[in-house]
């Protein structure tokens, strides 16, 4: 769930890191007359995000990140002799971005030009397949978004945003409501996080439509404590979130751009400053030293000092990047990424510096298979790394399953991290 960043279903690419792509397949479809694209009808829109992004590509440390964006606009504006320029010059980087499960570029599938360039990507990036099958839920119209592991009851956390609720998943796979639907008159509910110090849950619940979000808080049972809100007549998208040691809650919000630290017992919202503007913020970790705050946006991760307050973006190195990524989190100096926004999605560790600084090594733990379809995010237990592997949000459109026959059993994988 850049993510915002109007897409494919408006808000729920924006929860998912798939709303990365500016715009919507669905409306491109249908914009396709006879060999021709009619002008959409957010193009003024669209081109003010182009020249914005033209703007702040000079600034980026992923330049590839810049071009794949804008690769993926000019072809929803039916430009697709500049959109195919930009997406060479992205692939000629060989970073890792792939084309061929991109939904914006997926009119261009079969004309030479693009066959060609996903097929260079293909021999630098072949499919990995680490990962196996650990838990499967029934229930096929979940359209999970949010995974955690709660050490405490040794159970893991599923959030439904069709469902709006969240169920609760032994680890002999037995599935049961934690929250259930309909009770307390959530929105559809993305990230999730468990309190080590007292076992209760944090969770981030926003709807779309209305442009309202809401930070959730629940007990071990899962009864409702408390619901916490920005009340500045804003739209706020509340996607993912950590928390730090003091109980202090850090999140990210996709619709205003913005990431928010919450006190806990003052029950007051905080605007958290970087050092360039954000685009659809989503994943968000914490590293063990409970200082460094990694956000994820559509261009790649920014590393916050929160005692300094200071920022910067990682640097991903040469033939790499942290563009993205949906889910994102701390383990043994390295970030693991649910990295959904760049084409084909993948799952993959960046081994970063002493200093936060930047990547020097990255592992693909899964690319291009079963396990690969729509994952969203993930969660950490011990080594072992569990990450939804077919969200299905894709068959999402705001509050309604688009073709109720092609939903499956969601099921959960687990890879072994490096």
């Amino acid at each position: 769930m850049i993510y915002p960043r109007s897409i494919i279903f408006p808000a729920l690419l924006a929860l998912t890191g798939l709303a990365s792509l500016p715009f919507s397949v669905r409306a491109q479809e249908k914009e396709q007359v006879k060999g021709t694209v009619a002008e959409p009808v957010d193009a003024a829109e669209v081109r003010e995000q182009i020249a914005t992004v033209e703007k702040l590509l000079p600034q980026l440390v992923d330049r590839g990140a810049a071009l794949y964006f804008l690769s993926t606009s000019k072809q929803h504006l039916g430009e697709t002799l500049e959109a195919l320029h930009l997406l060479k010059e992205c692939v000629d980087l060989h970073e890792g971005f792939d084309p061929a499960g991109s939904p914006s570029l997926k009119v261009l599938k079969g004309t030479k030009e693009f066959d060609d360039l996903v097929a260079s990507v293909h021999r630098d990036f072949p499919a990995v397949g680490q990962s196996r099958l650990a838990f499967v839920t029934e229930e096929r119209d979940l359209v999970p978004e949010g995974l955690a592991y709660n050490a405490r009851q040794n159970v893991y956390y599923l959030s439904s945003l069709n469902r709006r609720k969240i169920v609760q998943i032994t680890s002999e796979g037995r599935v049961s409501d934690f929250v259930p639907p309909g009770r307390d008159n959530l929105a559809p509910i993305l990230g999730i996080r468990p309190d080590p110090r007292d076992g209760t849950v944090w969770a981030d619940s926003w709807s779309e439509a209305t442009g309202k979000s809401e930070l959730v808080h629940f007990d071990a049972a899962g009864n409702l404590m408390g619901r916490f809100a920005l009340e500045d007549g804003a739209k706020h998208g509340f996607n993912d979130l950590v928390l730090q040691r003091n109980g202090e809650v850090i999140l990210t919000d996709s619709a205003s751009n913005q990431v928010y630290r919450f006190d806990g017992r003052a029950h007051t919202f905080q605007r958290l400053m970087v050092h360039r503007s954000l685009s659809a913020p989503n994943g968000i970790a914490l590293a063990d030293d409970d200082r460094q705050l990694f956000v994820a946006d559509d261009f790649g991760v920014v590393r916050v000092d929160l005692d300094s307050g200071k920022s910067m973006d990682v640097i991903p190195g040469p033939r790499n990047t942290l563009a993205g990524i949906d889910g994102l989190y701390w383990h043994k100096g390295s970030l693991i990424a649910v990295q959904n926004g760049i084409g084909s999605p993948r799952i993959a560790a960046f081994r970063l510096s002493k200093d936060g600084s930047r990547v020097t090594e990255t592992t693909v733990l899964e690319n291009r298979t079963a396990f690969t379809a729509t994952p969203t995010t993930g969660a950490l237990h011990g080594n072992d790394f569990y990450f939804i592997a077919n969200s299905q949000v894709d068959n999402l459109d705001g509050d309604k399953i688009l073709d109720v026959t092609k939903l499956a059993p969601v099921r959960i994988a687990v890879v072994r991290l490096p």
